[in-house]
């Protein structure tokens, strides 16, 4: 079977499934923008990049985005167009429907069924917007939403069937279309991501970090930023230490905003929260943005993981965490609620509770052995729900439910 990517940034949320596919010696394509990674024996065709959103006086208002997401549209549908004069008519085109990419494809391939990857849909009400007590949004921001949805809602129209990789993230799509909308994540890799307390870290400055010494607390996220919780983090990391000096803090990402707004007056967020925040600079440590491979070992050795964000996206780099048996202190947000049950597989706090995250991390560190079955639990939820091998069949029995043809598929130890 033919299966053709169509996404931005390259394979995205697709990569697994992408690679699985051609080592089963399926055809692939990827229509992209830019190439995030190279997979053996996939058909790389890139459009031209668009500029985003640009201001004309002639357009009405909030419509930079809208405009964008066509441009865009307009691009794919001609790279597809282009193919098809070749012969290379796939026999299904799944896609991401956030940029405008999808908006066309019924207009140049109308008979090619087609499978939306649906992650966001946005909302004045219910999700991020207006969840930081400061955040009221007034009427220009709520047309500026509903404006910004408009890609998603004609791709919508286009597309057989959707895919979200959590229950939260389909809810937020509107009702008439959620029957469509089938439930599957891209899916974790618990071989790769499994527990070993053993393991140690070397960092780019030298640093060795194990378990079994001073007490490591992850977080990661994209960007430090408030989007993922970032300043009660830091704020609840400079009350632990005061009572463990013997604690180390470890805040992987960027120093960029990946969403939201930047700090006033602009520059980083942890710039700008360390100015007012008495913590020793020993306590924390700041590698940027490292290697997956890193990750999965400050993982493996934390004492505590701490997830916060905002009703958004949820992060892949929280199953993993789970995966590795890591003890997750999150927020109790919709998208956390849905793979935390307190008590059970990890640890909840109020999102704006910085003392609560901070009672939550000295509980976690004075008794770790309180723990070791939330752990093992936390490994068991993504075993049950995330497995790589599961995803990728369940995904691809979609593929060949909509395209009414049959896959090459590998035969898998499970």
């Amino acid at each position: 079977m033919h299966v053709a990517f169509v996404h931005r940034r390259g394979f995205g949320q697709f990569a697994a499934l992408a690679a699985q596919l051609t080592q089963a010696g399926n055809e692939v394509s990827l229509v992209t923008e830019t190439i995030d990674q190279k997979i053996p024996s996939v058909r790389v065709v890139r459009h031209r990049a668009e500029s985003g959103p640009r201001a004309n006086p002639h357009m009405a208002r909030h419509m930079g985005t809208p405009d964008h997401h066509a441009r865009i549209g307009h691009r794919v549908a001609e790279t597809l167009d282009a193919m098809a004069r070749q012969g290379l008519v796939p026999d299904i085109v799944v896609g991401h429907i956030g940029w405008g990419s999808m908006m066309f494809l019924k207009d140049v391939l109308p008979r090619v069924p087609a499978l939306g990857y649906c992650e966001f849909f946005y909302r004045s009400e219910g999700a991020d917007i207006g969840f930081s007590p400061d955040d009221r949004p007034d009427l220009e921001t709520r047309k500026r939403l509903r404006l910004r949805n408009i890609a998603q809602l004609l791709s919508l129209e286009a597309i057989e069937a959707g895919i979200s990789p959590t229950h939260w993230q389909r809810s937020l799509y509107p009702a008439d279309a959620q029957g469509r909308i089938s439930v599957c994540h891209e899916g974790i890799d618990t071989a790769r991501f499994r527990p070993d307390p053993t393991t140690s870290v070397r960092l780019s400055d030298g640093r060795v970090l194990r378990a079994g010494g001073s007490p490591i607390v992850t977080f990661v996220a994209r960007d430090l930023e408030p989007y993922r919780g970032f300043p009660q983090v830091l704020e609840a990391a400079a009350k632990v230490v005061r009572q463990r000096p013997d604690a180390l803090f470890v805040f992987v990402g960027g120093d960029g905003t990946s969403y939201g707004v930047p700090p006033p007056g602009g520059g980083a967020w942890k710039d700008h929260l360390l100015e007012s925040l008495d913590i020793p600079r020993e306590n924390i440590l700041f590698p940027g943005v490292v290697p997956h491979s890193v990750l999965r070992q400050l993982f493996q050795i934390s004492a505590a993981h701490l997830y916060l964000t905002y009703p958004f996206v949820l992060s892949w780099s929280v199953l993993e965490a789970m995966a590795c048996g890591a003890l997750v202190i999150g927020s109790d947000t919709a998208p956390v609620r849905e793979v935390i049950r307190a008590g059970r597989n990890g640890l909840l706090v109020p999102f704006f509770d910085a003392d609560a995250l901070a009672e939550a991390i000295l509980g976690a560190l004075k008794n770790p052995e309180h723990h070791i079955g939330m752990r093992a639990a936390a490994r068991r939820t993504v075993e049950r729900r995330f497995r790589l091998t599961d995803c990728l069949d369940r995904q691809q029995d979609l593929l060949e439910r909509l395209s009414g043809k049959s896959l090459c598929r590998h035969e898998v130890v499970k």
